[in-house]
């Protein structure tokens, strides 16, 4: 029998996989249903894929090719394919984003279609059951759980890691993997809004715009990108930001707010982050700002909204009933300074609760490249975000999961049939 620990789209996925060979596939799942974050995902709609595969936008501090190798395994046309045709789930491309979502806009669909699919190839769920332990016992393995013993041939870890715990991860199988003997890089949480203390721009909550965010402190570490050698002290990110009445959140802080994160853990200054509010540039802006004959603050607000134009304008002590044409020179060069590289007052980080993902995780060279095997222990395959690698928000974590889930559960399958 092969054992699969966890019922998210890792899980599913490699549960799914996993029948292929014929052998019983049986999944044991925390909460009353699986598949919480699933449901949870795009605003309850699901983004399922990502337009394109992005290896190099993702981070790790493993060996970066094997990203692309276990992100690439099962090209997006063929998972697109397998969505529609053996999930029987339509999905539907939005340009802006840049996602695909199911035609209906309902997640539930995404978690319900994987379950009955599952259940079609007789794969056996026990939810409401606990994992506790995973112990050696050759020829096999024994999983330990809240409602007793399986013997495996196989066991499959996709426990995720410890986002979002609400949805059950607990990050047992990270405890699990690491008293296996598994090298387990430190972990922490990213895509997670970032907080200010005091929460200076509270009055600005519900503020959203486009804007461009720099992050960069000293380096401390070993960590890139994959794919290039910019460190992962140093991040560009673009796109939405959103002002809260804790702090900040949106795409652009999400994607960029490890680099923040992992800074207050390190003996080094915590990150310097800069937003640059709109598209125009520093001669841009003092040319709209010379030319222009309204008042400073609307000059301001024709490119970012009203109530950011007014606090900006406040913050540099110019009078918001001031024209453009009697600006000083000097206050002038402070408010550009300001509208393209504001430096955002940030001092902490909505951790784990909000976080998307988990960082960090067992290393990607601790597993077999071809099946994820586990090269500590034969017959332990692990996938999904137990594993050292994340992407940005727009479906890449879920190209992971599925891409990764689907690779455990055929190397499971050929495990046990041979």
């Amino acid at each position: 029998m092969i054992v699969v620990v966890g019922a998210g789209a890792a899980g599913l996925a490699a549960a799914i996989f996993a029948s292929a060979g014929g052998q019983p596939v049986t999944v044991i799942e925390t909460t009353p249903d699986g598949g919480r974050k699933i449901l949870i995902s795009g605003g309850g709609r699901c983004n399922i894929l990502p337009e394109t595969l992005a290896p190099r936008r993702f981070v790790t501090d493993s060996p970066a090719p094997l990203v692309r190798r276990y992100l690439c395994s099962w090209p997006l046309r063929e998972q697109r394919t397998f969505f529609e045709r053996d999930v029987g789930v339509p999905l539907k491309f939005e340009p802006d984003p840049g996602k695909w979502f199911p035609v209906s806009d309902r997640a539930r669909d995404v978690r319900n279609g994987l379950i009955d699919l599952a259940r079609r190839k007789n794969v056996e769920f026990r939810f409401n059951t606990a994992l506790v332990d995973v112990v050696p016992s050759p020829p096999g393995l024994v999983v330990r759980t809240s409602r007793g013993e399986l013997d495996a041939s196989a066991v499959i870890l996709a426990t995720g890691g410890l986002s979002v715990p609400a949805t059950g991860s607990t990050g047992t199988g990270l405890t699990v993997a690491r008293a296996l003997g598994h090298v387990v890089h430190e972990t922490y949480p990213a895509l997670t809004p970032l907080v200010a203390s005091p929460a200076v721009h509270a009055n600005l909550a519900g503020v959203s715009l486009n804007v461009r965010i720099r992050a960069r402190h000293p380096p401390g570490g070993q960590s890139h990108f994959v794919g290039s050698d910019r460190p992962l002290t140093d991040a560009e990110a673009h796109g939405g930001f959103l002002f809260t009445h804790r702090g900040y959140s949106g795409p652009s802080v999400l994607d960029m707010s490890h680099v923040a994160i992992r800074s207050l853990s390190e003996d080094s200054p915590r990150a310097v982050l800069r937003v640059r509010w709109a598209e125009l540039d520093e001669a841009s802006w003092h040319r709209e700002l010379v030319g222009a004959g309204g008042l400073v603050a609307n000059v301001v607000a024709a490119q970012v909204p009203k109530r950011l134009a007014d606090a900006l304008v406040a913050e540099c002590g110019i009078p918001q009933g001031l024209h453009a044409a009697e600006l000083r020179r000097d206050d002038r060069m402070k408010l550009v300074e300001r509208l393209i590289a504001y430096p955002l007052p940030w001092t902490d980080h909505e951790g784990f609760k909000k976080a998307e993902v988990t960082g960090g995780g067992v290393a990607l060279d601790e597993v077999e490249p071809r099946t994820l095997e586990s090269r500590r222990v034969r017959g332990l395959f692990l996938c999904g975000e137990i594993l050292d690698a994340f992407g940005p928000i727009g479906g890449h974590n879920f190209a992971w999961a599925w891409a990764t889930g689907r690779l455990a559960g055929l190397g499971a399958a050929e495990k046990v049939a041979g």
